[in-house]
């Protein structure tokens, strides 16, 4: 019966760790759609926004300051590694877009990362269960065979 028990204590442990994995990818998967959601954003201002707008601009810290658009046609569009080139307007939105598309894929191939960590999570789950519902049954059998055999004992006297 402590085989069982260390078994169980074994796949407890080992769905601990699947539960934290999916924890931690589904924390990846809100990291690149806050991403997304901010390449939305800024597809979305290039598209509005005219040479002349007035905008805000973050300086950081929570701090703004209001900046006039010189020349909408002249985009500056992060590379990643820290780099950043200038580019014109329909450019700079087909980058972002194609950004946008990378990050779409990150997050399919995330989520089914999560989908099979949750099958696998429910597989151990279900295991846990049969060794738990077995243990009961042997130690129902055990409490059976005493309550039988002390029984007999008594029939004898």
């Amino acid at each position: 019966m402590g085989g069982g028990q260390q078994q169980l204590q074994q796949l407890s442990q080992e769905l601990q760790a699947l539960d934290e994995e999916i924890e931690e990818v589904e924390g990846e998967i809100d990291e690149l759609e806050t991403e997304k959601g901010e390449v939305d954003e800024a597809i979305e201002a290039i598209e509005t926004l005219e040479t002349g707008s007035t905008v805000q601009v973050p300086l950081g810290g929570g701090a703004y300051l209001r900046a006039e658009v010189q020349d909408i046609d002249e985009v500056i569009v992060s590379l990643g590694g820290g780099y950043a080139a200038e580019q014109e307007q329909g450019d700079a939105i087909e980058a972002l877009q194609r950004r946008q598309d990378l990050l779409d894929e990150q997050i399919a191939e995330l989520r089914g990362e999560v989908e099979g960590l949750e099958e696998e999570s429910q597989e151990l789950e279900q295991q846990a269960q049969q060794m738990q519902q077995q243990m009961q049954q042997q130690q129902m059998q055990q409490m059976q065979d005493q309550f039988s055999g002390e029984g007999d004992e008594g029939e004898d006297e």
